[in-house]
């Protein structure tokens, strides 16, 4: 959105410059509005490579939690989250050497969504432990073997019920 508000500005600087005359007020006001913009993109907040990780070990707690419970439209959401986050990481943390790995996690993904589509709760607890073998393989894959992931043997919030209400 910025991006595009930069080049629009941009575009109107040179469709002025291109018609000639005496513009000289008008050219530095917008390489001026140019000026600002760039200043506005560079300020603008991008969340951390850590933040996003941190909001995928939680949706990975929700998740195990859900489909153990089996309420599949609460795993559905947290594998679709997780997938989100990664979709972020790709988008907005593009200079880390670690976003380069992030498709290495899509085939426990799908199997994961898989196990969830179909309701298997046998499919749905390999599919688990695939996941986080996958996770584990990255974090080794960028020297954060340090940071390992396990099956979690508590919820990660006590004011969230996973069990399906009858």
């Amino acid at each position: 959105m910025k991006k595009s508000l930069v080049f629009l500005a941009l575009a109107a600087f040179l469709a002025m410059s291109a018609c000639g005359g005496n513009q000289t007020a008008e050219v530095k006001a917008l390489q001026s509005r140019v000026a600002d913009l760039e200043k506005q993109l560079a300020d603008t907040y991008k969340p951390g490579f850590g933040e996003f990780m941190s909001g995928i070990q939680v949706h990975h707690a929700k998740l195990w939690f859900a489909g153990l419970n089996q309420n599949w439209d609460l795993a559905d959401f947290e594998v679709h989250e997780i997938m989100e986050a990664l979709e972020n990481i790709q988008k907005y943390q593009t200079e880390r050497k670690e976003t380069a790995l992030i498709p290495s996690l899509d085939p426990a993904l799908k199997t994961m969504n898989d196990a969830i589509q179909k309701q298997d709760l046998a499919a749905f607890k390999s599919s688990y432990e695939l996941l986080t073998t996958a996770c584990n393989n990255c974090h080794r894959d960028v020297h954060y073997e340090f940071n390992q992931v396990k099956t979690p043997d508590q919820p990660p919030f006590s004011n969230q019920a996973f069990q399906i209400r009858k």
